[in-house]
């Protein structure tokens, strides 16, 4: 029979020289020189249970990418030579420093086992290791071992003739940080595209190693044709890693990314039973803010903080930009004389992209006040801290990253849930995204909560409107993880990078990029729908209506009051017969039972595009030749006028809840895998929204009356 060639891997002071002895009692051991070198081989020849192995010891080496004679040797014996199995040593007590060794393994793609050594060290230390936690994350079989009391040989031996028995599968669930996987999508989506592949890699995998600069691999795809598109990409992705990691050393950057990922491991699957003394700030921050009872609390107490903010701060700019709008409106009344071009300019651009101006300053003091809780470390914290809350709903920690990345914008929280390798996992999460408010909602939030609530509620409010969208999200991630996606989910790792002062380059990259994608958003699609709106609300004219109501106001005999009336009459009654109100008046029966009249299911119908586009279209509905008083808003005052608490609350709800825009339903179907889902997703965020807007409508009747 063949024998098992396994090659020994780790760390200096593993004790992979005890281990050896402990599998071979020293039998049939042959001590040499690598080819070419002065450093000690040693090859063992050994039977177990029928098994033939064959174990040749690599020199102990922190990194296979070091510059010493030991590391030279280990690193191209693991690269260049034919083995079976790599058989990775570490020591039980030092897990964490051990693990980045691991992690440069796995990236050989190679058969591996970890042997966690010195395990009776580690229970004296207090160290309580989960062992089936880490094979879960790592994607390979883990063994504890002592070579010491001989714990776990057997079992280690009988595991590594598995892995050589079985072809190789990259079943690692390890995630890098948000800014590294970011790109790692962008590449890997653009090689699946080209659907260009190199050796036995995955598209993943390749795009790991173009980031962190692999030589070997620049080599190959040096003449290939694919790198001319490819160079633009790695460029701008790089630049990015710079920025996020405040640095342009690549290899700076990958130990980041390779510490982080080995601290969350440890942080998730070891555990400290005895008091060691004086423990780390970082650790000492952690025991307050991770806290299993405190925890939970400080976070939401950070994002009604955070909301709060939101509301009360952006108060104040939202004032200057609605006198300014007010101001500009009126220039323009006065300067343009046709009545078709002054109505268009003024009651349908200025007033669809005003209304949607008014709310920048709420959308950079939230994305702010995400970008510090990122920046510092916070975010990655809350992933862990939720991870068991999650694991409940059918999900675990890894869905937190696309679901926090909702609040922002949905497209790249669709792109996002890429990382998650379970099907039923991936698609669980892509359904959930939608309740998680993005960016875009914001701005009707703030336009209702400051319409029917006191301001000194209005951040509390937010904050329950954000919250609620949240806890919903879950709930339905449970149903469809009992009803629908049946399965078990997956284990969770990600960075857990030390707590850090923000970096001032950082925040500003983040908060200024959001920022100016809703201004270009604003200037570009908001405008082209604010000018399809102010058309299909003015058009087509009705010669009876202007005359009947002409008449009337002759009728008035100059009476002011009664005039006026009319003239608010006169409007509501075109607007009825515009092509924007058939549609709404076609389509109103289905949401008066919520208390909604046509204007704001047209409203809703149109938001189907953009979220952003609701406010508009209300802008330009109401916004028609009223006056704008630069003490109050127009908007706010009409609808205050219009509605009550009731109506908005439902409104409120079913914009929370129905479809995304656009352009995130299109990239939802093309990360679902089909428009069936898209259509799935229709029926299940729209019937959802429905009857919770029923219900709310329905019971605040009651509290309101």
């Amino acid at each position: 029979m063949d024998a098992i060639k396994v090659v020994l891997a780790g760390q200096p002071n593993v004790g992979k020289s005890m281990l050896i002895n402990a599998i071979t009692h020293s039998n049939a051991m042959h001590v040499g020189n690598f080819s070419g070198v002065t450093v000690d081989k040693t090859e063992i020849c050994f039977e177990h249970y029928c098994h033939q192995f064959e174990l040749v010891d690599l020199p102990g080496t922190y990194s296979i990418r070091g510059y010493s004679q030991e590391e030279k040797v280990a690193r191209d014996y693991l690269i260049h030579e034919n083995y079976d199995v790599i058989l990775n040593v570490l020591d039980s007590t030092h897990l964490q420093r051990n693990l980045l060794l691991t992690l440069e393994l796995l990236k050989l793609n190679k058969k591996m086992v970890l042997a966690l050594n010195m395990a009776d060290e580690a229970e004296k230390e207090g160290l309580k290791i989960d062992v089936a936690q880490i094979e879960k994350i790592i994607g390979v079989p883990v063994i504890l071992v002592s070579a010491n009391t001989n714990m776990g040989i057997d079992d280690l031996l009988h595991r590594v003739h598995e892995v050589a028995d079985h072809p190789y599968r990259d079943n690692s669930n390890i995630l890098y940080s948000n800014a590294f996987e970011e790109e790692i999508i962008k590449i890997s989506q653009f090689l699946k595209e080209r659907k260009f592949r190199l050796r036995d890699l995955t598209y993943r995998e390749m795009a790991i190693r173009i980031l962190i600069e692999d030589k070997e691999l620049y080599k190959e795809l040096h003449d290939e044709p694919i790198m001319i598109e490819l160079q633009p990409l790695i460029i701008k992705a790089l630049h990015h890693l710079y920025t996020h990691h405040d640095t342009k050393n690549i290899s700076e950057i990958k130990a980041n990314e390779y510490l982080a990922i080995a601290r969350g491991i440890r942080m998730e699957t070891v555990k400290c039973q005895l008091n060691k003394g004086k423990k780390c700030t970082t650790k000492q921050i952690d025991d307050i803010m991770i806290n299993k009872y405190l925890g939970v609390p400080i976070f939401f107490g950070l994002m009604w903080g955070l909301f709060q903010l939101t509301f009360s701060l952006g108060e104040v700019p939202m004032g200057w930009i609605e006198s300014l709008i007010a101001w500009f409106s009126g220039e323009l009344n006065q300067l343009i004389t046709h009545p078709a071009a002054r109505s268009l300019i003024v009651d349908g651009i200025v007033a669809g992209v005003g209304a949607v101006l008014l709310f920048l300053p709420n959308i950079i003091i939230l994305f702010l006040g995400i970008a510090l809780l990122e920046t510092t470390g916070y975010m990655s914290r809350v992933s862990f801290l939720l991870d068991g809350f999650f694991h409940k709903f059918g999900l675990h920690g890894k869905s937190f990253i696309p679901l926090v990345t909702g609040f922002g914008c949905s497209v790249p929280a669709y792109m996002a849930a890429r990382t998650l390798k379970s099907e039923k996992d991936r698609l669980i999460t892509l359904f959930i995204i939608g309740f998680m408010s993005c960016g875009a909602k914001l701005p009707v939030y703030v336009l209702f909560v400051g319409t029917f609530f006191p301001t000194h509620d209005a951040g509390t409010i937010l904050f329950l409107i954000y919250i609620s969208g949240a806890i919903l999200g879950l709930v339905m991630a449970k149903a469809l993880r009992v009803f629908v996606f049946k399965g078990e989910d997956e284990p969770f790792v990600m960075e857990m990078p030390k707590y850090r002062m923000p970096s001032f380059s950082l925040i500003w990259h983040t908060v200024s990029s959001k920022a100016w994608s809703y201004l270009r958003k604003a200037g570009t699609f908001i405008l082209a729908a604010s000018m399809v709106i102010w058309y299909a609300s003015n058009y087509p004219k009705s010669e009876a209506i202007a005359n009947s109501y002409q008449t009337k106001i002759v009728q008035a005999n100059g009476n002011e009051a009664v005039i006026t009336q009319l003239k608010i009459d006169e409007k509501r009654e075109a607007l009825e017969y515009s092509y924007l109100g058939r549609i709404g008046k076609v389509s109103e029966p289905l949401f008066a039972p919520l208390g909604f009249d046509w204007q704001m299911t047209v409203a809703l119908e149109t938001g189907l595009a953009a979220k952003e586009v609701v406010v508009s279209t209300l802008g330009v509905l109401y916004a028609v030749g009223d006056s704008v008083d630069e003490e109050s808003s127009a908007l706010r005052q009409v609808l205050f006028e219009e509605y009550k608490q009731p109506e908005a609350l439902a409104f409120i709800v079913f914009i929370m809840i129905y479809l995304p825009c656009f352009a995130a339903s299109m990239v939802f179907a093309k990360e679902a895998g089909g428009y069936k889902y898209l259509l799935y997703l229709f029926i299940f965020t729209t019937v959802t929204a429905w009857i919770l807007s029923f219900v709310t409508y329905r019971v605040s009747l009651g509290i309101f009356s």
